[in-house]
């Protein structure tokens, strides 16, 4: 066993390798055309929207940041006579006198702030409009032209993916049902939920901390010095919802079969705590259907080895792709940046390494070697998900308990991921830098609570962590286009953080099981 795992890890290695030689080669030789139109016409729409921007009012004049207050201001007092309208109806006609009047001049205000700089049915105005148009038109056509040169490699990871999301919504919810329903009532359910969660929530505030310190120290976003786009321009990445409503009725299932269609995990957890607790209250029961879900999860399993065996392949063709469209240059233009994120992932390891260890010891660093190869996987693929069911293997292997691990680990893929924490506030506070935004600690702290909340009702959604982000920067007046600045080396940030998700989720599940008295011998 130890001899097939050596050679899993050492193939992924030498894959990883490969992959970036192929990756630079392609790139200079292969579409190295392509990269240079995309560069060009990339420069060209930032060019025009910084024309375009001369003919609209001035938002960092300081005559629009005097009307812009007024407006909040009148939009203040407006909400506070309606608040007294509804308290003292009695001075309905007074108070409605007032609003009319506040209502008048928020309209003069939203005029005069509308008011273009330049006259926008100018020819000039009319040119640099087509211009853009015609520049982002051939930017998609040559996006679309290279993606299909690196196609063939592209797929070959994309399989692999395919293969693991085919396994991952069945095994979290077999696993997760046979857990809850081994400990038996729903007092150790209780017990054992409280304190998965409750270090769920340290860490990920932990996380979301350190990235907000480690930001605010470096100021990576200093050195970009960007003027303010333009209002409608588009990130191309959907906002998250931040009501209430949205949440909730992201977190809870209408239906369980489209939650398992769509690959919702959150969902899937949701359902399946209530299964395994219900499963769990009948006792006898319910013992044939846990017994053959039990079953299904070690044939799943079972399935799981045999996917691994192509994740070599999959590492070499996720790599070439990256490398083959990013090159050497994002990394030398971004370089600040991934180093200083890179550095706060090192960070947050050895304080998960250090928080681990109060409870496992010296056992934390056999954890972490039993853990290298869904570290590597995780990385190499950018997907959290692509180690799941490898990481639920290694820590059984570890001593952890089966019915602790099936419980804790699942629960992990939606409310503990260290790793995109940290990115979350790091490049939240990097775009608004990048502005020359001053955000107040009140307002990082409020963004940073926002970010605690969103993150845990997107678990299954396409870049996740951008899409929270686009949220975030759209509630505190943030320009949302500044996602752009992330896109080119998201694909290399994430390899960090999926693989600093898994480190999280593995001390988790380890920590719960030995506070639990389930830690057992390594196999």
């Amino acid at each position: 066993m130890e001899n097939k795992k050596s050679n899993l890890t050492r193939n992924i290695f030498i894959a990883l390798i490969i992959g970036i030689t192929l990756g630079f080669i392609l790139n200079k030789y292969y579409v190295n055309s392509q990269n240079n139109k995309i560069d060009f016409y990339t420069k060209n729409i930032t060019t025009y929207n910084n024309s375009i921007k001369l003919f609209l009012p001035d938002s960092t004049s300081v005559t629009y940041k005097k009307y812009s207050k007024s407006v909040a201001n009148f939009t203040s007092e407006k909400e506070n006579i309606l608040k007294t309208i509804y308290n003292s109806p009695n001075d309905f006609k007074l108070n409605y006198t007032k609003i009319s009047s506040i209502e008048d001049t928020l309209k003069k205000l939203e005029i005069v702030l509308k008011t273009p700089r330049k006259d926008t049915l100018s020819k000039a105005y009319s040119e640099l409009k087509a211009e853009k148009a015609f520049s982002e038109s051939n930017l998609k056509t040559i996006t679309t032209e290279r993606d299909k040169k690196l196609e063939w490699f592209a797929i070959i990871a994309d399989i692999f993916l395919r293969l693991i999301k085919m396994i991952v919504a069945p095994l979290v919810f077999t696993t997760l049902v046979v857990g809850i329903a081994k400990l038996g009532d729903t007092k150790t359910v209780g017990r054992i939920g409280g304190k998965t969660m409750l270090w769920f929530i340290s860490a990920s505030l932990m996380s979301l901390v350190l990235g907000m310190i480690l930001v605010n120290i470096f100021k990576p976003g200093e050195a970009m010095n960007l003027a303010l786009p333009l209002d409608n321009q588009s990130t191309g990445i959907d906002k998250a919802a931040l009501s209430v409503k949205d949440f909730v009725t992201h977190v809870f299932p209408k239906s369980f079969i489209e939650a398992m269609a769509n690959n919702e995990i959150l969902q899937i957890v949701i359902f399946s705590i209530f299964f395994g607790i219900s499963a769990a209250a009948i006792g006898k029961k319910s013992e044939k259907i846990v017994s053959a879900l039990d079953d299904i999860s070690h044939i799943i399993l079972k399935l799981t080895g045999f996917i691994m065996n192509f994740a070599p392949y999959a590492v070499f063709g996720a790599m070439v792709v990256v490398i083959a469209k990013q090159g050497i240059g994002i990394l030398t233009t971004y370089a600040i940046f991934i180093s200083e994120f890179y550095f706060g992932l090192v960070i947050l390891w050895l304080v998960l390494i250090f928080a681990g260890s109060l409870f496992l010891k010296n056992r934390i660093f056999t954890l972490l070697k039993r853990i290298k190869d869904p570290i590597l996987l995780a990385f190499s693929t950018s997907s959290s998900e692509a180690a799941f069911p490898k990481t639920m293997l290694e820590l059984e292997r570890f001593g952890c308990s089966n019915k602790i691990t099936s419980f804790v680990l699942p629960l992990g893929y939606s409310f503990n991921l260290d790793g995109s924490m940290m990115y979350m506030t790091f490049a939240s506070i990097f775009i608004a830098q990048s502005y020359g935004i001053h955000l107040p600690i009140e307002t990082q702290i409020s963004m940073l609570l926002v970010l605690m909340l969103t993150s845990k009702g997107i678990a299954g959604v396409p870049r996740a962590s951008l899409v929270v982000i686009a949220g975030t920067l759209a509630s505190f007046k943030i320009p949302e286009v500044g996602i752009a600045l992330l896109l080119g080396i998201d694909p290399i940030l994430d390899m960090g953080r999926s693989a600093t998700n898994v480190v999280g989720n593995s001390i988790a599940t380890a920590v719960v099981s030995k506070m639990e008295g389930e830690l057992g011998d390594e196999e």
